[in-house]
């Protein structure tokens, strides 16, 4: 039997979050610990980070400044915020990692599997053409490919870049 070591799985399965909201709490900080939370781009209404726990290679998170709970809730300048960002990271995966298409989408409420439901905010994962196998089926595992943070150093240059 072949194993798969995954040992950062543990903090996903068993570990206790950081009280407070995340986005709000990568946008606070000082820039100096954007690699500690994945941020990989910061704009004054907006950010994109890693998803600490991806789906894919390249998964990012695009949230805006106002800490809301739902799209609706967004004035019309945080919400052109939002799009901007969402298209600025998406221009950066395109580049960086060549996929072959995206799921863009956003989880509005617990029930909806929002993990962070009171801050709204969009997920970008990057697919490739038979990016799908037998292991999150059967083994429930997803293979990521690529280092976080070799991804986010590829992502900081390409959306620095514009």
């Amino acid at each position: 039997m072949e194993h798969l070591y995954a040992p950062w799985r543990m903090e996903y399965i068993g570990g206790t979050p950081e009280p407070g909201c995340l986005f709000c709490r990568a946008r606070e900080a000082d820039a100096g610990q954007d690699r500690h939370n994945l941020l990989v781009w910061r704009g004054p209404d907006a950010i994109v980070m890693l998803n600490k726990f991806p789906y894919n290679s390249g998964h990012v998170m695009v949230a805006p400044r106002a800490h809301v709970p739902s799209l609706e809730d967004l004035d019309d300048d945080d919400a052109l915020a939002l799009h901007r960002a969402l298209t600025l990271a998406l221009r950066a995966l395109r580049r960086e990692l060549a996929p072959e298409g995206f799921n863009v989408g956003v989880n509005i409420g617990r029930v909806a599997g929002a993990g962070i439901p009171d801050h709204v905010h969009l997920h970008a994962v990057p697919r490739w053409n038979g990016d799908t196998n037998f292991m999150p089926v059967l083994a429930e595992t997803k293979v990521i490919n690529e280092h976080l943070s070799a991804t986010a150093q590829k992502l900081r240059a390409a959306l620095a870049a514009g």
